[in-house]
């Protein structure tokens, strides 16, 4: 009996997973960015302890494989693309793109396609055990949670041309299935010597959190693929 529930453990953590990226859409349409955001990293949360627990309790399986992949394209594939998709809708358009207006906000959702793709690319890439080849979807849709809530107004206020957006929607669908080889943050020990990279991203991290508070994921984010484009280069 405690075998049969343990082995569903993994599998209830990536529904919550789930659960909270829908929320997080729904936070979305209503423009609540922060708690948008903060669905986001419940998420993101969950999705830690899915893999953590299905190692620690050996209950790995295809159904749980196939649902993680899911509740990942919901949570940091659509739940982002309805933030950016949401913000679109608010930007003030010039009067040459009254037109552009009412189809470049479906642009948002190339975010969702190159996510998917991203975790199909995962999940079939031998490569990726110890670290990732292209950006990290949970780490994108931070990114893109953090960015709106925390400059919704000057990414509103006119300072920022639609199609400025519409080109960093486009760069960071790209990071997500380039082959730019990205560091994971797993730890085998605690040694400075392995874990050097790792430690300064946590340690700059903890200053940007501090500091910037909301805007600072999106920070976090843009030194982790700073970080790991700098050290990649090294190698």
């Amino acid at each position: 009996m405690a075998n049969c529930i343990t082995r569903h453990i993994p599998n209830a953590l990536t529904c919550l997973n789930l659960f909270s990226g829908c929320i997080a859409g729904v936070m979305a349409f209503e423009s609540r960015y922060e708690l948008a955001l903060l669905f986001i990293i419940i998420s993101a949360v969950f999705d830690f302890f899915d893999g953590l627990a299905a190692r620690a309790l050996d209950a790995h399986s295809p159904i749980g494989k196939d649902l993680d992949s899911l509740a990942d394209d919901i949570s940091f594939g659509v739940a982002p693309s309805l933030i950016v998709f949401s913000l679109f809708k608010e930007m003030p358009y010039p009067a040459y793109m009254e037109g552009t207006a009412t189809w470049l906000p479906y642009s948002a959702f190339l975010i969702s396609v190159f996510s998917a793709l991203r975790l199909a690319k995962f999940n079939n890439d031998t490569r990726q055990t110890t670290s990732f080849i292209g950006l990290p979807v949970p780490a994108n849709a931070l990114f893109w949670a953090s960015l709106v809530a925390g400059y919704h107004p000057i990414l509103t206020g006119g300072s920022v041309h639609p199609l400025g957006l519409l080109a960093l929607v486009c760069l960071f669908s790209w990071l997500l299935v380039s082959e730019i080889p990205m560091f994971s943050l797993k730890f085998k020990n605690l040694s400075w010597k392995d874990n050097k990279v790792s430690f300064i991203f946590l340690l700059l991290c903890i200053y940007f959190l501090a500091t910037l508070q909301v805007r600072g994921f999106a920070t976090c984010i843009v030194w982790y693929i700073l970080l790991s484009w700098f050290t990649g280069r090294k190698k």
